[in-house]
Order: structure tokens, then sequence, then C-alpha cells
């Protein structure tokens, strides 16, 4: 396959989600993605975070999450040596992406104004927790500490429940995405330009961006969204789960044809003229009547014959647990599941990248363990194995080959 970024490098000094899962993408697309590990430190500190390991003294299967098609280079940004191999590097790349706290970039080089004169051109994309120009710029921060200040525990979960966070780590995710999508965006333009420039984001902005249209209800119209019960929609009915004889259903009626056409399934047309339900505004403020009418009717069948019985007239879905939705025979047919073999897991598994290129997969390959590729890379720098070895026994540099 002809990968749209081949031919792109990119220097990434990251560790854990939001950085790595962003970066992934850009190696999944072809641009190879070299991993700056500091050797003292283990590295990436998301290789020794269980509970499951690739073999012993290897990398976790967390790791190999967010890590994919990635390439490693054991070194010490800290030491003059270090800094040097990393101006060489950066006079050879596109792109330099970190997710340090906001404070950390600048101290280690990791900038625009540090690297310019190494590379006019070099784009320096930063994921921070609150970012690099303001007060909370030396604090650390994570996923769930944006979803409990941004509004979403408040808008997750039951009314009469606790505050709740969503069960996957979302922000960082889509904060990956977006910075991915900042650095991508700069590199086009310092072709055009040739000027790089800084780029960044950070995880408190993009999760208050996230906010969208219950953000923009509030500020116009001092509107505060909360919980729904049975995860309905703030405004649109029936838009919400329902009981089965044997578990949940998620119906979605968006328009009003949807809802027209599950009353012509279950039978229940009277509904379309009564009072209560006549339009999208009179479900939703009956929402609990409309539930109280609707649950004894999906519970005379299980949850799979509804779907199927809804089949493509109704938006519905059956609420799956992670071994139910990854056990969906679906996943065979479009090829979301994908055997990457690990030299210690031969049968490892993964989930595909969700892209397709001309209707085919981005293929995947398993991440480099820690320093693999530091030998390969400093050779193409120009240095030779007098001075490889030297800054190796310096400990400047960490191959994989070297005793821990």
């Amino acid at each position: 396959m002809s990968l749209p970024l081949k031919g792109v490098r990119i220097i990434t000094v990251e560790s854990f989600g939001a950085g790595p899962y962003g970066s992934m993408f850009l190696a999944d697309l072809g641009a190879e993605v070299i991993k700056l590990e500091d050797p003292s430190s283990g590295g990436d500190a998301s290789r020794s975070m269980g509970p499951h390991f690739l073999g012993e003294n290897s990398d976790s299967q967390y790791f190999q999450t967010f890590n994919r098609n990635k390439k490693s280079l054991g070194i010490n940004l800290k030491d003059p040596a270090g800094q040097e191999i990393l101006h060489k590097l950066v006079a050879r790349s596109d792109a330099v992406l970190n997710n340090l706290r906001g404070d950390l970039p600048e101290k280690l080089g990791l900038d625009y104004e540090s690297l310019k004169q190494a590379n006019a051109q070099i784009v320096c994309a930063h994921i921070s927790a609150y970012g690099r120009d303001n007060s909370r710029k030396e604090r650390p921060g994570y996923d769930y500490l944006m979803q409990a200040e941004t509004g979403f525990m408040s808008v997750t979960g039951e009314p009469d429940g606790p505050p709740t966070r969503m069960g996957l780590s979302i922000v960082d995710f889509i904060t990956g995405l977006t910075g991915a999508t900042g650095l991508l965006a700069a590199v086009l333009g310092a072709k055009e330009s040739g000027r790089g420039c800084d780029v960044d984001t950070c995880l408190f902005d993009v999760a208050l961006h996230q906010l969208t249209y219950p953000g923009i209800w509030y500020l116009n119209e001092g509107t505060k969204t909360g919980r729904m019960p049975r995860s309905a929609h703030p405004s649109v009915a029936p838009v919400q789960l329902f009981k089965t004889s044997d578990g949940w259903i998620m119906i979605m009626c968006m328009k009003e044809k949807f809802w027209i056409s599950l009353l012509e399934i279950m039978n229940l047309r009277d509904l379309a003229i009564d009072p209560r339900f006549e339009s999208s505004d009179k479900r939703h403020e009956n929402m609990k009547e409309l539930t109280a009418v609707l649950d004894p009717e999906f519970s005379r069948s299980t949850t799979t014959q509804w779907v199927e019985k809804l089949g493509s007239d109704i938006p519905a879905a059956p609420v799956y647990d992670i071994a139910e939705a990854l056990d969906n025979p679906f996943l065979q047919e479009n090829g979301m599941l994908e055997n990457i073999p690990h030299p210690n897991r031969p049968d490892f598994r993964m989930q595909a990248n969700p892209l397709k290129i001309n209707g085919k997969r981005l293929p995947g390959k398993i991440s480099s363990t820690l320093g693999e590729d530091t030998i390969s890379i400093l050779e193409t720098l120009g240095f030779n194995t007098e001075q490889i070895q030297t800054l190796q026994g310096d400990g400047v540099v960490k191959a994989a080959s070297d005793e821990a």
C-alpha cells in the first residue's frame, strides 16, 4: 500500500495516551515516527504499565496500544551530547511532537525557538495539560481531571448518581488527534512558506471545546444541561436506552420518520396521535411516561431479536460489554481486528486503525523495543561505530542490545 505520509519524519517525546495516540495515527499513515526515550527512566512510562506484559522484562500491552509502527531511540536529552544528536535529527525531520508538562518543552529545547537554527522549517507540536502560556503551565494533568473540571462528569451517568467519568480516556484521545491535525497543517504550511512554528493544544482546551452545543446553550441562553435518565438525548426523544427481555437496547429516533416507523414495527400506531407524544418536544417533556409505555413492549423480546426486527428502519444498537463488543461477528466482516505478531506473542491481536486508504486498512507493525533503532538512526546521522560506542559508554544513548 502507498501510504500518504511516506517520507515524513516526526520525532516524538511522549508517554501514556494523548501524544502517543495522535502520533500513532501519523505512523499508521506512513510517517516515520521516532520516539526519543530516556533510558534512565525506562523510556515511555507506559512500557511498564500492567497488568498485561508481552514477555518477561518486555513492554506492556498498554504500551503497544498506543505505539504501533514507531521506532525507538534511547537518548538523554539533558546531556549536551544528547542535544547535539537531537539537532542533527531535527535537521532531517519535518516535526517534533511532545506531550510534556507545559513548562518542560522550552527547558528541554523542544520548541521552535530552540530548534529553528537546526531546521527553519521544523514544526514543534506541543500537547500539554493546560498549555504553555498561562499560570497553570507547570501543573501536571490527566484525562480524568479534565472530565471533572470541564463539566463532562456532570452530564454522564444517571440523574440521581454521583458525578461520573466516561469509561475511556476520551479527552486524551481527542487531544492526541487534535495535536496531530495541527501538526500536519503546520507541516504543509512550512513546506509552502519555508518557516516552521510552534503548534499548541492541551487537554483542558480540547475538553472544553468538546462541550459543543451544551456549552453554546449555556453561554447564550443560560441553559444548564445535566444528566438524563437512560442516557437520553438532552432535547430529542425517544433517544435513550430501553429494557429488553435479556438486556438493553439503544434507540435513536433523531427524526420524526424514525418515530413513526418505530410505532409501525411495534404496532403502537395510536401513540402517534397521543397528545403526550405528538411531537419530539412533547415526547421529551413526557419522557418518563413514554418510557413506561415502551419498556413493557421492548421487554417482550431479546435485544438481538429487536435489532433484527428494527433492521435498517430504525437507528438502534445492542448494549454490549467489552467482551461482547470484541466478539461481535461484524468485526470479522469489517476487518477491525488484526493480528500483529510480537516476538514474545506471535498471536498478538489489536484493533485495526479505523482509517482506510482505497478500501484497505492501514498496515500495523509492533512498536520497537526501547532503543531498538538507536544504532541505525545514529548511523544515518553520520556517527561511526567508535562514536556510537563512546555515546553508549557515556550514557548519552542506549541501544536495545545494551545491558540494563
